[in-house]
């Protein structure tokens, strides 16, 4: 027997934007907390003298940082499955002990991954980035490095929490800790408080000291949580698994390998910018905060969710094209920065809309069991199309920082508009019976 697909009315979508906003806006708030500890850096260092080499240093310092932190954290994604599918048969022990082990997999990843990110600015020097951004890059790098195990077991106990549906906690940890970070910069770049001026090291430091504050504020809740649960003898008897962690490894390394591929693809453009000096570093600095800083990445479901987060995105869009110049006036008072800044966010506008579609696909074909079509879009549109298509337009035809963005936009089109056609046949390829 096969069911004929039904389309997808206005009726319908109006009973799940409901639902759907109220579970996903604690996580999208959370997201603009996340968001905005970045946006906050930028504008707190762009004050210092020389704004473009301060917002270049740290702009090229986060970018590398993150493409190795964040893919350790997409590494604990296979903690969802687990904990959910524990939560919802009631089996508690079990959900713990796969929090155990993310744990376990947090712990033993953050040696790796310092190591990793040690060895960037002796490879940003060898492709060619000019000592005066790499000079002061370094010592942030160093302090940031500091906080990548409060990170990972911050992404470990959101990845439980979230499970469990626990969600607001989260949303807390991260808006707050932007008044922590926020103090922690005006109190450590320009010397209050007591405390020397460090200038943009003392910004990497504040991240490591607002991390910290995240992972304890989710640690406190977890402790409440579980005092609240009644348990059977012998559910605290958890230990360290290793078929656990490896089948955690084996959910959690597609979707890994897809933020990687995407994070490590503006990283790349950061580094090839680089090349051409602080100001064009700057600007794009002050673009990626804006234009990558979509507050949708919770892992919504359906049309209901891809038409919610499109929506919003076009909004932003619409924002940047009518304010750029006095959006990038909030990070520097450099005329250079904000003349390149304003060109990039227009850039950033016209790829705001397949930004929503590309995210909140990517989500629902995960959720779905589909993390092989997002990595294979990432890899072909971003790193065989987008960028080498940038490289050419940067460097053969001069159109510097915007000829990168210029490429980076088509790959983002080409991923936004194939994942949306990949979960539009995986939704008809559902509702066919079996």
């Amino acid at each position: 027997m096969r069911l004929s697909v039904h389309p997808v009315s206005p009726r319908t979508l109006r009973k799940e934007f409901r639902p759907t906003l109220r579970l996903a806006l604690p996580l999208i708030f959370a997201e603009i907390g996340w968001m905005s500890m970045g946006v906050v850096d930028t504008i707190m260092v762009g004050r210092l003298p020389n704004s473009a080499v301060a917002i270049g240093a740290t702009g090229l310092g986060q970018s590398l940082y993150n493409s190795v932190a964040i893919f350790g954290g997409g590494l604990l994604l296979g903690m969802d499955t687990f904990v959910a599918q524990a939560h919802g048969r009631d089996d508690i022990g079990d959900a713990r002990h796969s929090l155990v082990n993310g744990f376990s997999l947090a712990l033993a990843l953050t040696p790796i991954l310092m190591l990793l990110v040690s060895f960037w600015p002796m490879l940003m020097r060898r492709f060619g980035v000019s000592s005066e951004l790499i000079q002061p890059m370094q010592p942030f790098l160093q302090a940031l490095n500091w906080g990548t195990l409060p990170l990972l077991c911050y992404f470990a106990l959101r990845r439980y929490l979230q499970a469990v549906h626990v969600v607001n906690p989260i949303m807390f940890a991260l808006v707050s800790a932007n008044v922590v970070n926020l103090v922690g910069d005006w109190a450590l770049i320009y010397g209050h408080l007591g405390f020397p001026a460090v200038g943009i090291t003392g910004s990497g430091w504040s991240t490591c000291l607002a991390r910290i504050y995240m992972a304890l504020v989710l640690l406190i809740t977890l402790a409440y949580v579980e005092s609240k649960r009644s348990l059977p003898d012998g559910a605290l008897a958890v230990g360290i698994d290793l078929q656990r962690v490896r089948a955690l490894l084996t959910l959690g390394s597609p979707a890994a390998t897809q933020i990687l591929l995407e994070i490590g693809a503006f990283s790349a453009a950061t580094a090839l910018i680089a090349k051409l000096g602080p100001v064009p570093a700057a600007a794009v600095r002050v673009g990626h905060q804006l234009g990558r800083g979509d507050p949708t990445r919770a892992h919504l479901a359906g049309w209901s969710a891809i038409l919610l987060g499109g929506g919003f995105m076009t909004c932003t869009g619409l924002v940047f094209v009518t304010a750029s110049e006095q959006i990038a006036r909030l990070f520097t008072p450099d005329p250079a920065v904000i003349r390149v800044g304003a060109t990039l966010l227009l850039v950033a506008a016209a790829f705001q809309l397949f930004d929503g579609l590309q995210t909140v696909a990517t989500g629902a074909l995960r959720g779905s069991g589909d993390t092989r079509t997002p990595m294979l879009a990432n890899l072909i549109a971003y790193w065989l199309i987008g960028l080498p298509l940038g490289y050419v337009l940067c460097f053969r035809f001069g159109l510097g920082a915007l000829g990168i963005w210029i490429g980076l936009c088509i790959g983002l089109i080409i991923i936004g508009s194939a994942l949306l056609f990949a979960w539009h046949r995986r939704l008809r390829s559902k509702v066919s019976l079996r």
